[in-house]
């Protein structure tokens, strides 16, 4: 596997991380009588002035990608709060569902309305902040394409696509045309409708082709009886990513223990969610968060199809959430290649590793000591 060479911080956050990294965090070890099953002796102690830093920041917004759905990146934040997580390192976290609409959740984030929110790739970092929506990537949970085409079972390959219709949610998302493009489909010879979120789509043939999600719209299919075929980026060589918190530099720079410590609490509730006896739990937590028809099996489904995605394509011995910057590099380039980017613009500045580095030692999550 390659290892990524991690360029260094940018001048403007290395000074802020490492503020964070000063401010009051003492490493301990765990007091006595631990039992054998629980978790290494590693803890970090938030002591009063780190605290009054966190408390000073006020109320923390967090926007969700969609809903309170329980995929990675949405439901640790949901878990961590109920958990008490983000109390326990003195941070005031407001949960908002967002629409889906992840763009205009950076735009909240870009604005001071909302400080911190999950986008749906790496790559949307690079498109808002060509748009001049000021957006900084602070982890990556996953690193596959999440977007997958499905397509009824008589599609042998992907060149059988010319002349029919594609369904899609807004645009055809770029590792699917550049999986499209390694198969040199011509995409004139395709019509592109866009449609919602209901996959029965796909099965009436209103189209013949469906962009989706892999860990939603195929066991929505499979719920409903119905044969198909899915088609996955990274089996045609794609990079791509999933699961993306994101935050504004400004606020970074002016609060690096928030930022920190926010994703501190998304650590240790992932870890304790993905554990397979907490994973209903984590999605109850959700369901609570939802007004009605929340589907819970599906959610957890959701969940778990998530989460193993997350730690299969962690690289060994990083944690979950890294960033990979050459993979990043990879993606964006993917951007430029379907014209939905001029240029590949300078990653550094949008994408910070550091604050996660900072959460971790030997490869521990550190935490408060219990009292």
């Amino acid at each position: 596997m390659t290892i990524p060479i991690v360029p260094p911080r940018p001048r403007r956050l290395r000074a802020a991380a490492s503020a964070a990294a000063a401010s009051a965090v003492l490493l301990v070890s765990a007091c006595g009588g631990q039992q054998e099953d629980e978790a290494p002796a590693v803890a970090t102690i938030v002591d009063d002035e780190r605290c009054a830093t966190n408390e000073a920041a006020g109320t923390i917004t967090y926007v969700t990608g969609y809903q309170y759905q329980a995929s990675v990146s949405i439901l640790e934040a949901i878990a961590a709060d109920a958990l008490g997580y983000f109390d326990s390192v003195c941070l005031d976290v407001e949960i908002q569902p967002g629409s889906g609409d992840t763009i205009g959740n950076a735009q909240l984030v870009a604005a001071g309305t909302a400080q911190f929110t999950s986008l749906g790739n790496e790559a949307e970092i690079l498109q808002a902040n060509t748009s001049d929506i000021s957006v900084m990537g602070i982890a990556t949970y996953g690193h596959v394409p999440i977007a997958t085409l499905l397509t009824g079972p008589d599609v042998e390959e992907l060149g059988d696509l010319e002349g029919t219709t594609l369904g899609h949610k807004g645009m055809l998302p770029a590792p699917l045309e550049a999986m499209l493009a390694t198969e040199d489909v011509n995409l004139d010879e395709v019509e592109q409708v866009e449609v919602g979120y209901d996959p029965s789509v796909l099965p009436r043939d209103q189209v013949q082709a469906l962009t989706a999600f892999r860990s939603n719209e195929p066991f929505l299919l499979e719920d409903m009886g119905e044969e198909f075929t899915e088609w996955r980026p990274e089996e045609y060589g794609v990079v791509g990513s999933f699961g993306v918190m994101a935050t504004s530099p400004e606020f970074a720079e002016e609060n690096p223990t928030v930022v920190e410590d926010f994703l501190r609490a998304l650590s240790r509730a992932f870890e304790y969610c993905v554990v397979t006896e907490n994973g209903e739990e984590c999605v109850a937590y959700a369901a609570e968060l939802s007004d009605s028809g929340y589907d819970v099996e599906h959610n957890l489904r959701v969940w778990q199809a998530e989460s193993d995605l997350a730690t299969g394509t962690t690289r060994e011995n990083a944690p979950v959430g890294y960033i990979d910057l050459e993979a990043t590099e990879a993606e964006g380039q993917t951007l430029v290649d379907a014209g939905q980017l001029d240029e590949l613009p300078e990653l550094e500045p949008l994408f910070e590793p550091s604050f996660l580095e900072g959460v971790h030692t030997n490869g521990e999550v550190t935490w408060p000591a219990e009292e």
